[in-house]
């Protein structure tokens, strides 16, 4: 007979926040999970890095902001420790600024306060497993910044070519005027068309003069 498969134990989070109501709101909302033991609150984020030190929990709760050291700044104390703890912010906020600060501090997730109790037990499971969570406007935003095209940045010289090339220089006066071989200036010039998509000069410098490229005085 098989023996019965023993029951996992909970999984150990801490929630920081510094508003004593949402902290004991989110913790009446997860008192009934069983899933979950709420084995510490904090007030602020380094209370949060220090309980996290003390206590070890798999997942922590972090709010973004918050008194004497901020949420991005728990997040990467705690990421960085020894530990395996996994960060999930939770908060109000959702411009693009806030987001990033909180991805590239190392959190596993990023919630709004207005998700429900079963997408907040569900994030705080796949975020304990280093699945990454992120509430459905949140995604939205970041698969948005994605698909903007990246900014075009020419080097100095490649500058001087293209403000030379609006200027009406031929490829040998270009040379001429910047000290350097013809062939060299092709070679610019090439990659300043690869940069901006285009084939020739002209196209070269209306791309240029729609996107700020020019300096010419």
């Amino acid at each position: 007979m098989t023996a019965p498969t023993p029951p996992q134990s909970p999984l150990r989070v801490i929630l920081a926040d510094d508003h004593t109501v949402m902290r004991a709101g989110l913790v009446a909302l997860l008192a009934s999970e069983p899933t979950i033991d709420i084995v510490g609150e904090a007030g602020d984020g380094r209370e949060a890095v220090r309980l996290v030190e003390q206590f070890q929990p798999d997942v922590a709760l972090v709010d973004l902001r918050m008194p004497v050291l901020d949420g991005v700044g728990a997040t990467a104390e705690i990421v960085s420790g020894p530990g395996r703890t996994r960060v999930l912010i939770l908060t109000t906020y959702e411009t693009d600024a806030d987001i990033e600060r909180g991805v590239e501090a190392g959190a596993t997730g990023y919630l709004l306060k207005d998700a429900t109790r079963d997408q907040l037990v569900e994030a705080i499971h796949s975020a304990s497993r280093g699945e990454t969570v992120l509430a459905p406007r949140v995604a939205q935003r970041l698969v948005a910044r994605m698909r903007q095209p990246a900014p075009v940045t020419l080097t100095p010289r490649e500058s001087e070519v293209l403000d030379a090339v609006a200027d009406g220089l031929s490829n040998a006066e270009i040379g001429r005027r910047l000290f350097i071989g013809e062939a060299t200036v092709k070679t610019h010039l090439l990659r300043i068309f690869a940069k901006l998509d285009v084939s020739d000069r002209t196209h070269a410098v209306v791309v240029a003069m729609n996107g700020g490229l020019l300096h010419r005085r």
